[in-house]
């Protein structure tokens, strides 16, 4: 007897006159905006400028979409492709399926061209965003929730998700809520990489591995509790194995960073205050150390008048 479940919405678009709002693409602009706001509110507090973090995200989002939905088309491509299926379907993104691992890929390549046009570190640039990443994906997880997709197993817990679609191969039941899962995952995350940037002083893009790292540790046992199709590569799904060896290369990238580039960057934007602010001081350092040899010299000429006064002196007195 089910006594407590979390119900499924009956539909995924609500529609505001002709205007259709689908709820897997409001969760995903919604995300968007979060992980801009507080990016850029991280950004100023590193020193960098107001409206950098949007700027920037201009070419990053747009690069993170086509990557999160080439990653789903291209792994689960008898979706789109073969007998039955209508190759269109592939660019209909707001019905779901982005691949976070194409989506982060491709976004960065976006993100490291929006940065390097206005001469910005993008290690700096990544530790800034990171946590609101991990924001966004947990509010884009919800977006799942509407299209009734990508739960888990069978289960009678007082949380289960009750799906009540059959369309697809759905089998309508109570499942794992696995993008709730997910979700909360992606906000414990955002604020581990919150308190360890402010404990540790994280920077040269650690703060972002860090965010990667702990992303993969979550998603990999979150992925073996789904139950949807998926390939398999020595009975692991291709998302577990890719949660591994991303999980690998973030925390040798710690590692390695860590040793070779120890601290934060002083500077993440240039002409910022805090890059005007160095500038002053070395100025500053720099004219102090020319008045020292100056100074120098005056008691060097002053010694040597004194010499000549007394010489001056002598020869009157012989």
């Amino acid at each position: 007897m089910e006594l407590a479940y979390i119900p499924s919405p009956s539909r995924g678009v609500l529609h505001l006159g002709p205007v259709p709002l689908r709820g897997y693409a409001l969760c995903i602009i919604i995300g968007v905006f979060v992980a801009v706001w507080y990016g850029n509110k991280r950004w100023i507090a590193r020193g960098g400028r107001t409206g950098t973090v949007a700027d920037i995200a201009v070419w990053a989002v747009p690069f993170g979409l086509i990557g999160g939905r080439l990653y789903h088309v291209v792994t689960d491509y008898e979706l789109y492709f073969g007998d039955g299926r209508n190759w269109v379907d592939a660019f209909k993104i707001w019905e779901g399926g982005l691949g976070i691992w194409g989506a982060i890929a491709l976004g960065a390549l976006g993100a490291w061209i929006g940065a390097r046009r206005r001469g910005i570190p993008m290690p700096a640039y990544a530790d800034a965003v990171a946590p609101g990443i991990a924001f966004a994906q947990a509010i884009g997880r919800w977006g799942n929730w509407f299209n009734q997709e990508l739960y888990g197993r069978a289960t009678d817990l007082p949380w289960a998700l009750k799906i009540t679609s059959s369309d697809g191969g759905r089998v309508p039941g109570t499942y794992h809520p696995t993008f709730l899962y997910e979700s909360l995952w992606c906000v414990g995350v955002a604020l581990l990489v919150i308190w360890a940037d402010r404990r540790f002083t994280l920077g040269h893009g650690r703060a972002f591995a860090l965010y990667v790292a702990a992303y993969c540790a979550g998603r990999f046992w979150i992925e073996y509790m789904r139950v949807d199709d998926a390939h398999h590569i020595l009975g692991l799904r291709l998302n577990n194995w890719t949660a591994l060896v991303v999980f690998l290369l973030a925390v040798t990238y710690i590692v390695l960073s860590a040793r070779k580039r120890p601290g934060r960057e002083a500077v993440v934007e240039p002409g910022s205050d805090a890059d005007s602010g160095a500038g002053d001081a070395g100025s500053a350092a720099g004219e102090t150390a020319a008045e020292e040899p100056a100074e120098g010299a005056s008691a060097e000429d002053a010694a040597g008048e004194g010499d000549v006064k007394d010489g001056a002196g002598s020869a009157k007195k012989s």
